[in-house]
């Protein structure tokens, strides 16, 4: 049962990857998009393609947590008290993020639209990596067992951490301009399309060779890590993201933005689940076992069946909400975001 937990807690953290890591990397493209004119188509599709799922993409978190605390609580109370400074930073831009995007569709002045979108930006660019910093800590081993045992500082500004929080945000920018691009198809927007799709290129490109360097970091500074990612099933995973984003390269290149969302996604999951092969059997690297870290079979067992039944209602909700956008039943009007300031 142990495994089972395991296995939904990184299903549900690769959904959440993917999906609010392309909202999170919405924001990066918003952030360097320009100037109030310059700018204003890029976010007016970023407003367009994120208002009608935004909100949804965060469930994905709450079921990690949620699972993570009930079926393994050692562990989740000595990562959180560890590493409480990326955490709470990642909530406060969760929640300024959100905030910021809601009101700025309701700013009264471009003054008020340019801070809040100050806001929107930053947030989005911040969140992503503190949550990538706190991971890459877990996976440094840098999460002892016990109550706020780490070191605050040390436990997620290691170079491993650096790196992930570093590709958190990369990998954002990439699964958010592979979607954009598809968006800005759908609503006949030839030069947007033109405009996402070199920076999908591009950030597909940065993201692979930080990926390519990060191997040579962890290789340096986690060789246990290493050697689980370079042979066995973490080999074979991330074989499968390799191939999967050149696959991705080749169909953003011909124009076939459906499709390519598909491979960008199995790129990251295949990372997500090769990290988790990597550090098996450990759930914190060199301190605690899965099996160590699980709470008792009563607790698993309630908890296997409050998710079971949870899924019931999420999954088709998430699906037809999904399948709507995807056919552009909720699509709204495209308007640039500077349109209603201008003279």
């Amino acid at each position: 049962m142990a495994e089972v937990c395991l296995g939904l807690m990184i299903a549900g953290l690769t959904a959440y990857g993917l999906l609010a890591g392309a909202d999170f990397g919405a924001g990066f493209w918003d952030l360097t998009a320009g100037g109030a004119r310059r700018g204003g188509r890029v976010r007016g599709m970023v407003k367009r393609s994120m208002g009608p799922v935004w909100e949804a993409n965060h469930v994905w978190l709450i079921f990690v947590l949620v699972i993570f605390w009930t079926a393994f609580p050692v562990a989740f109370g000595s990562a959180m008290s560890t590493l409480y400074v990326p955490l709470f930073g990642a909530m406060v831009g969760i929640v300024l993020r959100g905030a910021a995007f809601a009101l700025r569709g309701q700013a009264a002045t471009m003054g008020e639209a340019r801070g809040l979108g100050a806001v929107f930006a930053l947030s989005s660019v911040l969140t992503p990596f503190f949550m990538g910093a706190a991971l890459g800590g877990v996976a440094a081993g840098e999460v002892p067992v016990g109550n706020a045992q780490g070191d605050p500082w040390s436990s997620w500004t290691n170079p491993i951490s650096l790196l992930v929080g570093v590709l958190a945000v990369a990998t954002g920018a990439y699964l958010s301009a592979v979607f954009l691009a598809g968006d800005s198809e759908r609503a006949g927007l030839p030069d947007l399309v033109a405009a996402f799709r070199a920076r999908a290129l591009g950030a597909a490109v940065v993201t692979g060779l930080l990926a390519a360097a990060g191997l040579a970091v962890v290789s340096s500074e986690a060789p246990d890590l290493f050697d689980g990612l370079t042979s066995g099933a973490g080999l074979v995973c991330v074989i499968v993201s390799g191939v999967a984003g050149a696959a991705t390269l080749a169909l953003l290149w011909t124009g076939r933005f459906f499709l390519a969302r598909f491979g960008g996604a199995l790129a990251v999951a295949g990372v997500t689940v090769g990290w988790v092969f990597a550090q098996s059997p450990y759930l914190l690297p060199g301190e605690l076992t899965l099996d160590q870290a699980a709470a008792g079979d009563a607790t698993l067992t309630a908890t296997l069946v409050s998710v079971a039944l949870g899924l019931l209602v999420l999954l088709p909700s998430l699906w037809l909400l999904y399948s709507l956008v995807l056919r552009g039943r909720l699509d709204q009007a495209y308007e640039p975001l500077d349109q209603r300031f201008r003279p």
